[in-house]
């Protein structure tokens, strides 16, 4: 059971991020307003292809459970500053600290679940663990 449910919270993490990718693709435009909003100008058309090339490569690493942890990591080093950033809760007026308080804490929670992949590993359905168990056949014979 441990192991479905291994799988079950990758594939769901990696969904979330490949999602996440899309969308700024998607809107590479209006994602580029939004992070004027937020004050990083700092060429913005970098920042945000080497986001989307990690949000891709750590989500894809995620979802098929190859090199999970590194996976995971280069989606917390975009995750982590993102949320201190969008749902800096402390700082906005009172009538949208709550909902911002509760994406913060929502965001938290995810760094967690990535954490404990980093942790864990990525369980026994994943396609390192096909590597490490598949044989190829005539490989020992000798010639």
């Amino acid at each position: 059971m441990k192991d479905i449910i291994d799988l079950i919270a990758r594939v769901s993490l990696a969904f979330l991020f490949l999602w996440e990718a899309y969308d700024s693709i998607n809107f590479f435009q209006s994602t580029k307003a939004l992070m004027t909003e937020y004050g990083i100008t700092w060429k913005q058309d970098f920042l945000l292809v080497m986001t989307i090339s990690m949000l891709i490569l750590g989500g894809i690493l995620l979802l098929i459970g190859y090199r999970s942890g590194f996976g995971a990591l280069l989606l917390l080093f975009y995750w982590v500053p993102v949320t201190f950033i969008v749902h800096s809760f402390w700082n906005d007026a009172p009538e949208f600290r709550r909902v911002e308080s509760i994406a913060f804490m929502k965001n938290f929670a995810i760094t967690g679940g990535l954490l404990m992949v980093m942790a864990n590993g990525s369980g026994k359905y994943s396609v390192k663990r096909l590597f490490a168990t598949f044989r190829v056949r005539g490989a020992n014979r000798k010639q």
